[in-house]
């Protein structure tokens, strides 16, 4: 990181020029905010709270909604502030912090997909022995990991991206600093090192996708061998949320880094940017709750209660 003393920071780009363009695009961004803080804040109290949600799928649920808050407060609220004030702005160590911990929220929430596709797994294909193996400890660790995979992974990337050489132009087309958009501002081919460590995620990322496929694999032909029509219907829901979670995080994703990242970006870019970063923390608690009876009993328990409080 030899360059630090050379750079004071970045120009972050706005989706327009125009004022009111910003204070609109601003608002959006705030309302979909204050969904996504809201959902995940409440699903957070309900698993908390609700002793019938006291079991590792909640638990890895509740874990899920903290890395969701985490995952859109690392991007948005900048993003709003800086659209609001018409400043884009960013010294060289917020750029450096908010790389950290965007890469470090994105690595633990593919860990987490992953940790969660494991728990149905056993719930579905071995129900007699889930108990033993899906005790507190075994929970407590599997937290752990994807926590801890994600901060190596954040310190991996960051400092990868930041060893290289930034000349030029100082501006990111981006609403934060994207790592792809630091890449360009490069003033030679010195970073292989940042195409490594990207390289070593992506297939840490394809394990975990194949991981999850093999294990709907099975969880599907499990199910499909179950004799009633009702156990097999209770069997899907308890699985249908989080594959529809782990669809909308992945397909979104892919879209983002598959694309070709071009020198000046359109509004696709920026469109496909916001599907990856703030549709899935928004949509998660939704999915979770929306055909989730013990869910929603648990959600209205803790409205009445909040209210109740309140008066």
């Amino acid at each position: 990181m030899a360059n630090f003393t050379t750079m004071s920071g970045f120009l972050l780009m706005s989706f327009s020029g125009n004022p009111g363009i910003e204070t609109l695009h601003a608002s959006l961004f705030l309302v979909l905010y204050l969904m996504a803080l809201t959902g995940n804040i409440l699903i957070i109290m309900a698993t908390s709270i609700d002793h019938n949600l006291h079991s590792p799928m909640y638990f890895f649920l509740k874990h899920l909604s903290v890395l969701d808050l985490c995952y859109i407060s690392v991007t948005v609220p900048r993003s709003i502030y800086d659209s609001f004030m018409h400043s884009g702005n960013i010294s060289l160590w917020e750029c450096i912090l908010q790389c950290f911990a965007f890469t470090s929220c994105c690595t633990s929430e593919v860990a987490m997909l992953t940790v969660m596709s494991y728990d149905r797994y056993v719930a579905i294909c071995f129900p007699l022995r889930y108990e033993i193996i899906m005790n507190a400890s075994t929970c407590v660790y599997g937290v752990l990991a994807v926590w801890i995979s994600g901060v190596i992974a954040g310190v991996m990337h960051t400092t990868a991206t930041f060893s290289i050489h930034f000349c030029g132009s100082k501006t990111i087309h981006q609403f934060f600093c994207d790592v792809p958009q630091l890449l360009k501002l490069s003033c030679s081919d010195d970073y292989i090192n940042e195409v490594g460590v990207t390289a070593f995620l992506a297939l840490a990322a394809f394990l975990c996708f194949m991981f999850i496929g093999f294990s709907y694999i099975n969880i599907f032909s499990t199910v499909l061998r179950i004799p009633s029509a009702e156990g097999r219907a209770k069997a899907f829901s308890t699985c249908l949320p989080h594959l529809c979670v782990v669809t909308l995080f992945f397909s979104t994703a892919v879209f983002e880094f598959l694309k070709p990242h071009s020198d000046s970006p359109t509004g696709l870019d920026f469109l496909l940017t916001v599907l990856y970063t703030i549709v899935p923390p928004t949509l998660n608690p939704m999915i979770y709750s929306l055909r989730n009876k013990a869910m929603k009993a648990a959600l209205r328990k803790v409205i009445t209660e909040s209210k109740v409080y309140l008066s």
